[in-house]
């Protein structure tokens, strides 16, 4: 690049300053809304204001079924998701008298209904605003084909992580200044692989997604209190690997994605709701290709099982007790381990 002057660098960089300044993004905002007790007759809620990603807060059975659906501008109901907790969280969760549930993307919306299986109390919303009130499906179908196909930078390793590093698109490509861990990562090891959901409806655009990643760091650090977004990294259903927690791709960063096990692991997201529909054969073969490199890389094979002691600080959140040793496959579903249907049934 050092190399390449006149005509031939300003025809490289004039396309990505271009989609730079359309796709700026707003500073993102965090609101709540109290919507009171819950129960199985669905209850819509209007809201103020655009939010495009929604948590849920409630108190009651901390593993209630509680699902949301949203509308979109022009649009009618999206279908049911899952709106409760999923096994994920650090190894010391905090203690609180509510439980929260894992935020939905909606890419922009103003109504949505929710319903629960048993009686919840003092529910509230946590809602995300990452477009300035524009909605983020809105903005990002609005910037043109250019802005989803313009080439995002690569994270690249500390070290020379050796052949077969897939593309990883870096941290810094959603995070955009303003995500920032509350403090420096934390490193443990890797001995094996978690694959999670992020339980958001499918159907996303490819534009969108860098919004929702800072919708979820938003809603992880500042609603869940964690450090960072819990993922190490996210796939996106059209094969797009992303930098999620920050601290390197080749190192053994601590996330917060498996409650008991985050000091052994690395955790991958797929970007979507796997209960009842498959991830798309891109999504597929980038998360493969991710895991092949990176267990390896760390000194472990990907093939196979692994003995691992459940963390007690984060047992609350596993399937087996505290300080027990239990046999996983080097990659394993978060159901594997953990109280959760996470990643779905296909």
């Amino acid at each position: 690049l050092a190399s390449l002057t006149g005509a031939a660098a300003g025809s490289l960089l004039r396309p990505w300053s271009a989609v730079a300044t359309v796709a700026a993004p707003p500073r993102p905002t965090l609101d709540q809304r109290a919507v009171g007790d819950l129960g199985r007759d669905a209850k819509t809620i209007d809201l103020p204001h655009v939010a495009d990603l929604v948590g849920v807060q409630w108190q009651g059975p901390k593993d209630a079924s509680l699902e949301l659906r949203f509308q979109a501008p022009g649009s009618g109901w999206s279908g049911w998701v899952s709106a409760a907790g999923h096994g994920h969280g650090p190894e010391a969760p905090r203690l609180a008298a509510a439980h929260v549930g894992d935020p939905v993307w909606t890419g922009g919306t103003r109504v949505m209904q929710l319903r629960a299986t048993s009686r919840l109390r003092d529910v509230r919303l946590h809602l995300v605003d990452v477009s300035g009130g524009a909605g983020a499906r809105r903005l990002a179908l609005a910037s043109g084909p250019l802005a989803a196909v313009a080439t995002l930078p690569l994270a690249a390793p500390t070290l020379d992580a050796g052949a077969g590093q897939p593309p990883i698109i870096a941290r810094r490509a959603w995070a955009r200044g303003f995500s920032p861990p509350r403090v420096a990562p934390e490193y443990g090891a890797v001995r094996m692989g978690f694959v999670h959901h992020t339980e958001n409806p499918n159907g996303y655009t490819p534009g969108e997604v860098p919004a929702m990643l800072r919708a979820i760091y938003m809603f992880h650090r500042d609603v869940n209190g964690w450090n960072d977004i819990g993922y190490n990294f996210v796939v996106d259903s059209y094969g797009r690997i992303f930098e999620a927690r920050a601290g390197g791709i080749d190192e053994p960063v601590v996330g917060a994605h498996a409650g008991g096990y985050n000091l052994v692991s690395t955790g991958v997201a797929v970007l979507g709701s796997f209960m009842s529909s498959p991830i798309s054969a891109p999504a597929r073969t980038a998360l493969e290709r991710l895991l092949a490199w990176k267990l390896p890389l760390h000194g472990v094979p990907a093939l196979g099982r692994v003995s691992v002691r459940v963390n007690p600080a984060g047992a609350s959140y596993s399937r087996f007790p505290a300080n027990a040793h239990v046999s996983l496959p080097r990659v394993a579903g978060h159901r594997d381990a953990d109280s959760t249907d996470c990643p779905g049934n296909v």
